[in-house]
């Protein structure tokens, strides 16, 4: 039914009960009741397509040429992630059609993509923001280059295990793409390299989050040019990336105040130089008094999120300088925020409100019953 224009009434009729069951089975506007898929207006129909799936969106578009031209027209968000066959041909047969998309997401349980259809995308969909191509194993660098020079507003991709990338194409991505804010390169063991950082690094400077996952072709050459040349980088994911050593830290201690997140799981060269790094950033290069201000805010600014399992070089003295320097570090029930599995020698290391459970859990004792 996807796509085709010659419906049969029953498929019509169809299509308009599953849409005007939100109605109740018939909507009345302007003293007019509406009982045929033909009498409802673009601007309610386009409205009554936000409560529904993306398939029947899809579905809706082929209705006729008017729902068609209206859908295309006015849908700025598209999941195809629920296609479990042929979603290449899906994609080459709407991308045409869906010109003024922002949001495309494409993830997949396993790989259907091909380049043709990433290139389709990028000859038709220039308005495109965000782009979610994850698990595409079958891609090459052909369709990076292909996003390159036709979605040059893409502020948020995904291409996680995406294998095949090289770090060239992702470099030249980079190049065309200023705008990115975004970027999941987890798995993309060809891609995340050292060159391909120092382009994000260069032409990328407003991005914010970057997952770097076992990307093991990762190092500190790479990280210290995004640390300088990102600075509002707020989430960093460096898990697994062996090759890193506290001198990506201090560069991000250093060059990114807005830093929020820090993954180092794994990061097995890290040491305490880059935990009081993190430490001493706090009040790098801040007048005392923005200092007793941020101290009064809590929790707003300063690290949420630090993971550092596995890094067994780490000793309790500098992780706890680090969870006393930013509040938002929990290392209590249910508030696991500063995360340490595998480090057993980091068992003395606890957050300020998990001390002080444990001054008034001693202070008031149960009583003897």
């Amino acid at each position: 039914m996807v796509g085709k224009e010659n419906l049969k009434t029953e498929d019509l009729n169809l299509c308009f009960e599953k849409l005007m069951m939100i109605g109740g089975g018939k909507v009345k506007m302007e003293g007019r009741v509406m009982t045929d898929w033909k009498d409802i207006p673009m601007e309610l129909l386009l409205q009554i397509l936000t409560f529904v799936d993306d398939q029947t969106v899809i579905t809706a578009s082929g209705v006729c040429r008017g729902w068609r031209d209206a859908i295309c027209l006015g849908i700025t968000r598209l999941s195809l992630s629920w296609c479990n066959k042929n979603m290449n041909n899906l994609v080459l047969s709407l991308a045409p059609k869906f010109t003024r998309l922002q949001t495309l997401i494409l993830r997949q349980d396993k790989p259907q993509l091909e380049d043709n259809a990433v290139q389709s995308i990028a000859n038709f969909c220039y308005d495109l923001q965000v782009l979610d191509l994850s698990k595409s194993f079958k891609l090459t660098d052909h369709s990076l280059y292909a996003l390159a020079h036709g979605c040059p507003n893409l502020t948020r991709l995904n291409i996680s295990g995406c294998s095949a990338f090289s770090d060239i194409a992702l470099e030249y991505l980079a190049g065309f793409c200023p705008k990115l804010k975004v970027l999941n390169l987890c798995g993309c063991v060809r891609a995340a390299s050292d060159r391909a950082l120092q382009a994000i690094g260069r032409y990328c400077s407003e991005l914010q989050c970057l997952n770097l996952g076992w990307c093991e072709e990762v190092g500190d050459v790479g990280v210290m040019s995004l640390a300088y040349g990102c600075p509002d980088l707020r989430t960093v994911d460096l898990c697994g990336c062996l090759q890193i050593t506290d001198d990506s830290v201090v560069a991000l201690a250093n060059g990114c105040p807005h830093l929020r997140s820090l993954g180092l799981y794994y990061c097995q060269n890290i040491t305490d130089k880059a935990m009081y790094s993190l430490a001493q950033s706090v009040v790098k290069n801040k007048p005392a008094a923005m200092w007793e201000s941020r101290k009064s805010r809590n929790d707003e600014e300063g690290l949420k999120t630090l993971n550092i399992s596995q890094c067994t070089a780490l000793t309790p003295s500098a992780v706890q300088a680090v969870c006393d320097s930013f509040p938002s570090l929990h290392t209590c029930s249910g508030r696991h925020s500063l995360i340490m599995s595998g480090c057993l020698n980091l068992t003395s290391v606890h957050c300020a409100c998990a001390v002080q459970a444990h001054r008034t859990a001693a202070t008031f004792p149960h009583s003897a019953h």
